[in-house]
């Protein structure tokens, strides 16, 4: 009977004996160079979404200039360049931040209004039967109603005041925001729900706890699209609160430059409009998306 304890050993070295063909002579890392060819420049533009974007936009620049020098009628479309040095004017003189400032003070009174009033009635719809029919009812009513046409509606009951601005923002921030966040619960699957409800999770509990997050993506393209209506609803409801109060953000700014013929400063109105639209969009949604639904790997 062979020796257990010799035949240990010898397994024991062979297990130790080091193999001459997994040996590895791997260089030091910093002796390893690794020199990467530079990239050309039209392939950084396709690269970069902020470069790709300002190309966009210097390509419209050229065109508006090309187009106004074409026409030469300054009352019709002035030059780039005129309307620039308007908006730079009015910028520094505080016109125009002053206008800014009246407009995103309503804007924010009537688009959180508005979200509130949609994510009750949204908590309501996924909670019962008679929420969501109410909802589905007065959405189908309402929302092919333009916001803008309730504002003589609004100047009777509320005045002229921020109380019908607020209104018409409020009717047009809504249903939008209602309709996505409903169909964004919607769409969640049924074996997410019952998890939560497996775990004791009912009415807002679930809401917050589970179906929110599911249907973040569609809360927040209903949070876009219903600002975008909140803020041409504004622009629009304004231009006829100057022609009633005399005062009012940059829809007053754009219809008094109107009147006095300075249509480069209307133009430079409606430019600090796009901005403002532009900066919302990917600066405060974009941080939102790559926050939650980016990071989660719920959109590309």
């Amino acid at each position: 009977m062979p020796d257990i304890d010799m035949m240990t050993r010898l397994a024991a070295a062979e297990f130790n004996d080091e193999r001459p063909e997994f040996e590895r002579n791997v260089p030091p890392a910093d002796a390893v160079a690794t020199v990467a060819a530079p990239r050309p420049l039209w392939r950084k533009v396709l690269d970069s979404p902020a470069l790709r974007r300002g190309a966009v936009i210097a390509v419209l620049v050229v065109i508006w200039q090309l187009y106004a020098t074409w026409i030469d009628n300054p009352l019709m479309f002035p030059t780039f360049g005129a309307m620039a040095k308007a908006f730079w004017t009015d910028l520094i003189s505080g016109v125009l931040p002053m206008r800014v400032l009246g407009s995103l003070e309503v804007l924010i009174v009537g688009y959180a209004t508005g979200v509130a009033i949609a994510a009750a009635l949204t908590t309501l719809a996924v909670s019962t039967r008679f929420g969501e029919d109410f909802l589905s009812t007065v959405t189908a009513m309402f929302s092919p109603l333009p916001a803008i046409a309730l504002l003589p509606l609004a100047m009777l009951w509320f005045g002229l005041g921020m109380g019908s601005l607020v209104f018409v923002l409020v009717h047009a921030v809504l249903w939008p925001l209602a309709m996505s966040a409903h169909g964004g619960f919607r769409a969640v699957s049924p074996t997410l729900r019952m998890v939560g409800q497996n775990y004791g999770l009912k009415r807002v509990p679930l809401v917050v706890s589970v179906l929110i997050p599911a249907a973040l993506p569609s809360i927040l393209s209903g949070l876009k699209i219903s600002w975008a209506f909140a803020w041409r609803t504004l622009i629009a409801a304004e231009l006829v609160f100057g022609v009633s109060s005399g005062s009012g953000g940059l829809g007053w700014y754009i219809f008094r430059n109107k009147n006095e013929l300075m249509i480069e400063n209307v133009f430079a109105g409606l430019v600090m409009v796009v901005l403002i639209g532009l900066l919302v969009e990917y600066a405060l949604f974009g941080w939102l998306e790559r926050r939650t639904v980016r990071r989660w790997g719920m959109q590309s």
